[in-house]
């Protein structure tokens, strides 16, 4: 097999991958795709796996089909539960091991990974990220029959789990070395309403200090804080930021920043490796969520389907989901000029960032104020025309 008639090979299954090939799909029924993932290649959104104790759904309830049903459905081969450890851009093949596998275009959808915990202690089986399905079934396992969770990190993760662990009926600490939650989405005045919500559902914050060392106690664990403070837990929760798998990348000597860089065509510094989703870095930019992920998808399969064609986002608010104080937030792009104003009614905000000629960059709207989303998104410059 040439390169001419190898697949299309995407590495990963997540929402990316998935979609991507779904988009290939329409344009060219007949191409094909083999998709290599390290997990058992179930279709699920990961979004949902921070409403999964409110909803009280186990991870085969959160799974909409399987590695097989996707197969079938997208008429693809899916090898799953499978490690590429190698690219050879050159040769146009991947390794699994000393196997190798020939594609025409490779797609890199594998994502970001879970920025480990630096700390000190004897109770790292009892500390849990949760960054995929299998990491949420593992982590529901071992917390059944507990209550008590402490969670480290108060951005998104961390406030949507705490919203979601807290109305599933676990007693949660916040511990994260921040003056506010949400710090690189939300200015103060909106993160101290999604504190003041959170906190009316019982869960207390601890910002500030750091966790510095989690040792077993019992049957559960007693964390230390920076500032001294200790805290006692059953289990722990990991949520202190997510990062671009970068590693087998860098092996193939693609050009790396903060992501795998990619142009407007999504493509890397090898002509027939794109990348897309949580592991891609577009023009300085790695957007870790779902709105741009979609439109990458889009563009990704006329380009793949032999229609060049650059992505552009336009207005890309996020959710935040903490429905016991609802937010949207567009954040202003980094290192624009503004200032923030803010008009608080309780835990309804309404956050804009403007600069000196009033031109709205940016907002934050919490509770009632979300309504207010489709007047501002008019306003507001696109991501990236």
């Amino acid at each position: 097999m040439n390169s001419e008639t190898a697949p299309i090979v995407v590495i990963g299954t997540g929402l990316a991958g998935y979609n991507l090939v779904k988009e290939v799909r329409k344009l060219a029924p007949q191409q094909p795709v083999l998709m290599i993932t390290t997990d058992d290649g179930r279709n699920y959104s990961k979004p949902m796996l921070s409403t999964g104790f409110g909803k009280n759904k186990s991870a085969d309830e959160l799974a909409m089909a399987s590695a097989a049903d996707m197969a079938e459905q997208l008429n693809i081969v899916i090898r799953t539960n499978t490690r590429v450890t190698g690219i050879d851009a050159a040769a146009h093949k991947v390794f699994i091991g000393e196997e190798p596998v020939a594609y025409s275009k490779l797609v890199l959808a594998w994502g970001a990974e879970a920025v480990s915990p630096r700390v000190e202690g004897d109770a790292g089986e009892l500390i849990f990220s949760i960054n995929d399905l299998q990491d949420y079934a593992r982590f529901r396992d071992a917390a059944a029959g507990r209550k008590k969770v402490l969670i480290m990190g108060a951005g998104l993760i961390g406030a949507e789990y705490a919203n979601d662990m807290a109305s599933g009926g676990f007693d949660i600490d916040v511990v994260a070395p921040c003056e506010h939650l949400l710090p690189s989405l939300l200015p103060a005045e909106a993160a101290q309403a999604v504190q003041t919500g959170l906190e009316g559902l019982g869960v207390r914050f601890h910002l500030g200090p750091l966790v510095t060392r989690i040792v077993r106690d019992g049957d559960g664990v007693l964390a230390t804080l920076s500032n001294g403070e200790t805290i006692a837990a059953d289990i722990v929760v990991s949520a202190i930021g997510l990062r671009p798998r970068l590693d087998l990348a860098v092996k193939a000597g693609l050009q790396v920043g903060h992501g795998v860089q990619v142009n407007r065509l999504l493509q890397t510094s090898e002509a027939d490796i794109y990348a897309l989703g949580d592991c891609a870095e577009i023009e300085g930019r790695v957007l870790l969520y779902v709105l741009p992920l979609m439109a990458s998808a889009r563009a990704l399969a006329k380009t793949l389907c032999g229609t060049a064609t650059e992505v552009s986002f336009g207005v890309m608010p996020v959710t935040v989901k903490t429905p016991v104080v609802p937010v949207v937030v567009s954040p202003p792009a980094a290192g624009a000029a503004g200032s923030w104003q803010a008009e608080v009614d309780g835990v309804d905000v309404q956050a804009e960032f403007r600069n000196e000629n009033g031109e709205l960059l940016g907002y934050a709207l919490t509770g009632a104020r979300v309504m207010n989303k489709v007047a501002l998104n008019k306003e507001l410059p696109a991501v990236m025309p």
